[in-house]
């Protein structure tokens, strides 16, 4: 089966690099020459355009920085739209956009598949990031092979749409984490603590997270590298929003998080990374928040492993239902 990847950017790069040194016959399409030019040199295919990719491909996958751009990748792909293809869409990106280019992909004879991922670019790059996939259970089932190359845990998330709404809540939730992580390390070392020591309680305590355990490390070493940037964040924090309001919930916190990412950005730069939030706290206090002994970029040092599908507590495995 030939697959066709659109968007080789900070996520999208690694997520296709795992489909090629998996052995998929892999065609490619960026913006950047130069993205897709490494990629050849790997052994993947480079398509001439989205029109291109679809007709040639039984599986077309999109990691794309907003839901304006999938659409317009769309608008190209759909005339070559039959049944038999299949389109997974693993941008971050709004639920009702997805299931309204779904319903058009459907009206043609083909498939969609909401499936974006989480845990972190480092994560992307070595096969072990998670997965959302919102469709049926029958083209979940069809799709999964592709998905556990792609990631380690694969959790069937409903019909699509499902994924997307999920996904924006958890970027929304690291996001709150994050700034909370700021504020923390930021008063204890006001406070007269070591911050090293201040981490490593914050690590084994009630108090810690995924946010901490990877971000506070690139907060901590100055590099604040972690290749997701404020007009990333503000987009899905964003959607998140949009989502609540759309569903008559009155988020206090929400607004919140949106107006001090909003006030880093206008600060330190539309593209800035997220993890420079602190520089507010920083600037503010005088406070220089470094510790040695921290990485400048994350690595995930756990073994590459075969993927899986999860379940929700209590929910039988639909083979073992049987």
């Amino acid at each position: 089966m030939k697959v066709g990847f659109i968007g080789l950017g900070n996520v999208g790069g690694k997520l296709a690099g795992s489909l090629l040194r998996n052995g998929i016959d892999l065609v490619v399409l960026d913006r950047k020459p130069e993205l897709t030019a490494g990629f050849a040199a790997r052994g993947a295919g480079v398509a001439e355009d989205a029109r291109a990719l679809m007709r040639d491909c039984a599986v077309v996958i999109t990691c794309l920085p907003s839901p304006a751009a999938s659409a317009a990748v769309m608008d190209e792909m759909l005339p070559e739209v039959v049944p038999g293809k299949t389109w997974m869409e693993m941008s971050t990106t709004d639920e009702a956009e997805i299931r309204r280019l779904g319903a058009l992909v459907a009206e043609r004879g083909g498939t969609a598949v909401d499936c974006p991922v989480s845990g972190g670019c480092h994560r992307a790059d070595t096969g072990n990031i998670s997965i959302f996939a919102g469709c049926d259970r029958a083209t979940f089932e069809r799709v999964l092979p592709l998905l556990v190359l792609l990631g380690r845990r694969v959790l069937h998330t409903g019909p699509i749409g499902s994924a997307s709404t999920l996904k924006v809540m958890t970027n929304y939730l690291a996001t709150a984490n994050l700034l909370t992580c700021c504020e923390a390390l930021v008063t204890m070392k006001a406070a007269g603590m070591d911050l090293a020591t201040t981490y490593e309680a914050m690590k084994i305590s009630s108090g810690t997270s995924f946010v901490h355990e990877t971000e506070s490390q690139l907060i901590l070493n100055g590099s604040r590298d972690v290749n997701f940037t404020m007009d990333l964040i503000l987009k899905d924090l964003g959607l998140f929003q949009v989502l609540a309001e759309r569903n008559n919930v009155p988020l206090e916190l929400s607004p919140m998080v949106i107006d001090i990412m909003k006030d880093g950005q206008q600060r330190y730069g539309l593209r800035a990374n997220t993890d420079d939030i602190i520089r507010r706290l920083e600037d503010a206090t005088g406070l220089s928040i470094l510790a040695d002994g921290f990485p400048a970029e994350l690595v995930d040092d756990e073994p590459e492993e075969p993927g899986y599908e999860v379940f929700p507590p209590g929910r039988v495995p639909p083979v073992a239902a049987q």
